[in-house]
């Protein structure tokens, strides 16, 4: 009877160590799936949806416009949305990815049919999810 109370403890205990662990590595990969729907996202020329992963204030840079350090969220997927439009943007080609400490570096090329444009967003983690801080396109 001792041996099955301690057996059945044991397997009680292995199966929580088993759920703790599956949820530290699901919730340590949560920024990946923002990077790569942001990558998607521009792979399809949709800047509203990435403009869904902005944080509450951005710094943004638009070819031929001044940087403007801490747009709001809004008027950040506004002016991102008509840049968009307005230079017919299709697609995206990834470039460069780095992470390092809580912080991600995306680059590449935003495609128009034309001689396409830059871009490079800097997110960071905020509320264990990674946020865009910065995007700047040349």
């Amino acid at each position: 009877m001792f041996l099955a109370q301690l057996f059945m403890q044991r397997e009680i205990m292995k199966n929580l160590m088993l759920f703790i662990g599956l949820g530290v590595i699901f919730s340590s990969f949560s920024h990946v799936d923002n990077a790569t729907a942001i990558i998607n996202a521009l792979k399809v020329g949709n800047a509203g949806e990435v403009s869904k992963y902005f944080d509450n204030f951005i710094d943004l840079k638009l070819p031929e416009k001044d940087e403007i350090k801490n747009i709001g969220k809004n008027q950040a997927g506004i002016a991102f949305e008509s840049f968009f439009k307005d230079n017919g943007i299709k697609g995206f080609d990834l470039t460069s990815q780095r992470d390092m400490n809580g912080t991600m570096y995306l680059a590449g090329k935003l495609q128009n049919g034309g001689k396409g444009y830059s871009i490079t967003i800097l997110l960071k983690t905020k509320d264990a999810n990674q946020q865009v801080i910065t995007l700047r396109i040349n």
